[in-house]
């Protein structure tokens, strides 16, 4: 079972694509050589991996993944990366998985357009742990699944966090989390889930979302800003003014509204004419931190951590060779639940990888050396460098 559930894992982590492109590798002896040197394992077919996978019920590999998340908990490692030094900010967003044109199983969610095309999607939420170091972490997720038989309405993604939520408190329930979401979860529901599982939340306050508190800081926004900060990054300049206000009640909540404006200028030398127009970028957040003088920059930077889910989360993983869109399963949707999960772990371990002292240094050697050509020199030498005294191995079933 190690042999085979490692087999899927080794798709993602060597950035394969498909199966056939790992099962093409698996033909050559010394790709097998190297890769049980490596493992200590064989690489399985990955026909078989599927029939495992298509067996296997979800709940045993997401609590794989889990565990592994807390095994780094418990090594202190991510300790530095707690902001404020207490919490540690974990993004909640949703993204589609796959599509298909006719219906895949009865959990599908469905789409209409305005020509009437009907499409049939999987969804799923995730949890995912972020850092200004550019970590993203997946602790927990949660597809958002139509139930089977009759129902009245579709699942969404605020039902589907309710349930997330449950699963984060069941497995994390003693460690400090502050959830960044964006303009879709300032509501009641979220707030009550955050007050009752002791965690912290920064959430985007859109334009058209808690009337009341709209009122309440129409008028701040227009005062002289609490704070100011300036800093010059790649060639721009960069102004940043804050405004917050505490307690500012909202039903049986008090919640603090917090204010960025920033501002971009090109910066150029002395004694040049600069003719680029600033650009103007507005922030706005709710949370249950107050926010004062000394930590509103700390805040608003910890609610901008929310979009490392969508770069450095969904986006490596949709266009950063995982092909998390790609139908590794397309006949199972149980089989569909664990590539995904198994993605998950594999990219989990990337990029600890990654963002190792070895790989890091190997970048600033060689500063047009990207992730990617590392990862196709690494699979070259899988494939013509034999490892010392290993004799080929024969593939097995």
């Amino acid at each position: 079972m190690e042999e085979l559930l490692m087999g899927g894992t080794g798709m993602f982590l060597f950035k394969q694509g498909s199966r056939n492109s790992l099962n093409n590798k698996r033909f050559e002896e010394t790709f097998l050589s190297n890769y049980e040197h490596c493992l200590g394992m064989r690489l399985p077919h990955q026909d078989t991996v599927a029939d495992v996978l298509t067996a296997i019920d979800p709940i045993h590999l997401e609590m794989v993944k889990m565990r592994l998340m807390s095994r780094l908990f418990e090594q202190k490692w991510l300790r530095p990366y707690r902001l404020l030094g207490q919490y540690y900010p974990v993004a909640v967003d949703a993204t589609g998985v796959v599509s298909f044109d006719k219906p895949h199983c009865e959990h599908c969610l469905t789409k209409k357009s305005k020509s009437g095309k009907v499409t049939y999607f999987h969804y799923v939420l995730e949890a995912k742990l972020v850092t200004a170091a550019g970590h993203c972490f997946s602790l927990a997720g949660e597809w958002v699944e139509n139930p089977s038989g009759d129902f009245n309405k579709q699942d969404c993604e605020l039902k589907a966090f309710t349930r997330l939520a449950g699963k984060l408190k069941k497995h994390y329930p003693r460690l400090p989390l502050c959830i960044l979401a964006d303009g879709l979860y300032p509501n009641q529901t979220v707030f009550d889930i955050c007050r009752s599982n002791e965690w912290k939340y920064i959430l985007v306050l859109q334009d058209t979302m808690l009337k009341s508190v709209q009122q309440e800081v129409d008028l701040i926004r227009l005062r002289k800003p609490a704070t100011e900060s300036y800093r010059v990054k790649n060639g721009v300049r960069i102004s940043s003014k804050y405004r917050f206000q505490t307690a500012i009640p909202y039903k049986k909540h008090l919640l603090h509204w917090m204010q960025c404006v920033e501002t971009k200028t090109k910066d150029v030398k002395p004694g040049v004419e600069n003719t680029a127009e600033p650009t103007a970028s507005t922030f706005e957040y709710v949370s249950n931190i107050e926010p004062d003088r000394d930590n509103i920059i700390r805040l608003t930077a910890g609610g901008r951590l929310r979009w490392k889910i969508e770069n450095e989360g969904f986006n490596t993983q949709k266009c950063g060779d995982y092909e998390l869109e790609h139908k590794y399963c397309r006949n199972s949707y149980r089989g569909m639940k664990n590539y995904y999960t198994l993605l998950q772990i594999a990219h989990l371990i990337n990029q600890l990888v990654e963002k190792s002292k070895f790989v890091t240094a190997l970048q600033k050697e060689h500063s047009k050396q990207t992730i990617r050509e590392i990862w196709r020199c690494l699979t070259a030498y899988m494939l013509l460098v034999s490892p010392t005294g290993t004799p080929p191995i024969q593939p097995s079933g």
